[in-house]
């Protein structure tokens, strides 16, 4: 055991934030295990990515039978597995969305995006929420006001932030139309008339579980048609039913111009997509488009997404998120009656957040003290994810796969629970 951790402190680049103190040893369903053989039960479903639970049984199969005779290929062969999903990505998204680019990352799909955005327009601006998460390559980090901006120098030119919509802290009150005036006044002032692509989150993640009223993508469409931008969605965590829907901008009936995938299409393997229209498509490739990469229409994890495609339909777990995510949203209701360090309960289907305060009434932050929540919960075998940004309170991040029984989520309610008495008892003490 002490050699693992000094091979950790002797070899590996930390790359954000400190390492969980468990080796995990492997994962199954809705739990991971560790070196000791103790369960851990993950709300994270890994990195928001595990949708169908880990190792399930079709997409270890599926792995199993393409690695055997079809992999990787040289980026300019297509395989049918590729077109098969491009296919089925059509026919699962609303019109005018019919052709799709497959490639591995969220970061990568977003920055295919920007790109196919800002050669159609013919514009290189691109508007973004404050509290955004988009990826960690160059034009999706520029993109991205929730971390990581300082100490690498300038991003790239024409990223503006409007504020994000946070329903729990606006300053706007319940007027987040006149919000949104407001900062598209802000913006138009600041462009250069070369506005080319508002990239945004259906629902906030690692912004804190940020869910913008029902309209505010309608009129945020609106001001993107008025200014010949395209409205790019990133459903990286959202999309392929963990909200209740297939897609998270089904609630509001708005199409985007561009959709990114990824995530939860490849439940955990590396797969990512971009889906556009034919039009946006024809203009873009008719100017030369290129994003030309060594993975790019791989056709193993293809094959994995048509699977996850599958099993989402045949087990039909769009309408089981969205039943056991108002289950899940009683339990965390119950539990904010119980803890008045709870201060907000949010998010959709199976997709929630609680935003913890050390004052219902002030609202103020309890910044600390979701740390310590955290940890408990892992001490007492439930990993979940914490979001920490300044002028909110620590928000934790529940987002099991869509495979979780009841039963489980009981449990970790019920862990929760104890870990939130337990970090108060600490509180009253100091």
């Amino acid at each position: 055991m002490g050699e693992f951790w000094d091979d950790v402190e002797a070899h590996l680049v930390r790359y954000g934030g400190s390492f969980s103190p468990a080796i995990i040893e492997r994962a199954e369903g809705s739990y991971v295990f560790d070196s000791d053989g103790r369960a851990i039960l993950d709300f994270t479903s890994g990195q928001m990515s595990a949708i169908l639970g880990h190792s399930h049984p079709d997409i270890v199969a599926t792995v199993r039978e393409s690695i055997g005779h079809l992999d990787h290929l040289f980026s300019g062969m297509l395989s049918r597995p590729v077109v098969d999903l491009a296919r089925r990505l059509a026919e699962v998204t609303p019109p005018p969305l019919a052709k799709s680019l497959l490639l591995t990352t969220g970061a990568e799909a977003n920055e295919a995006a920007l790109k196919m955005a800002k050669l159609s327009t013919g514009g290189y601006e691109i508007v973004s929420f404050s509290q955004s998460w988009h990826g960690m390559t160059s034009g999706a980090a520029s993109a991205t006001y929730s971390a990581g901006r300082k100490g690498y120098g300038p991003g790239a030119p024409g990223n503006f932030a409007i504020p994000a919509p946070n329903p729990y802290r606006s300053r706007w009150g319940d007027d987040w139309q006149g919000e949104l005036d407001t900062a598209f006044d802000l913006i138009d002032r600041q462009s250069t008339g070369s506005l080319a692509a508002c990239l945004v989150e259906p629902i906030l993640s690692s912004g804190g579980i940020i869910d913008p009223p029902p309209g505010y993508l309608n009129r945020l469409k609106d001001k993107c048609d008025e200014r010949g931008m395209l409205l790019v969605l990133d459903e990286a965590q959202t999309g392929v039913g963990r909200t209740g829907l297939m897609f998270a901008f089904e609630r509001d009936g708005v199409v985007p111009d561009i959709l990114t995938l990824s995530k939860t299409i490849g439940a955990g393997l590396p797969l990512a997509a971009v889906v556009t229209s034919a039009e946006i498509e024809e203009r873009c490739h008719e100017r030369g488009y290129l994003f030309f990469t060594t993975h790019v229409a791989d056709p193993l994890p293809a094959a994995v997404g048509i699977t996850v495609l599958d099993v989402i339909a045949r087990d039909g777990l769009v309408a089981r998120a969205d039943e056991l995510g108002q289950y899940l949203y009683k339990g965390l209701l119950e539990l904010q009656e119980k803890h008045a360090c709870i201060g907000d309960v949010r998010g959709r289907g199976l997709l929630r957040g609680i935003e913890l305060v050390t004052d219902r009434e002030t609202k103020t932050p309890a910044e600390a003290l979701g740390r310590r929540v955290t940890d408990e919960c892992l001490v007492l075998g439930l990993h979940l994810n914490i979001v920490q940004l300044r002028g909110m309170g620590g928000v934790i991040r529940i987002a099991p796969p869509l495979t979780v029984s009841p039963d489980e989520l009981d449990l970790g309610i019920a862990i929760l629970d104890q870990a939130l008495a337990t970090a108060a008892v600490i509180d009253s003490r100091r």
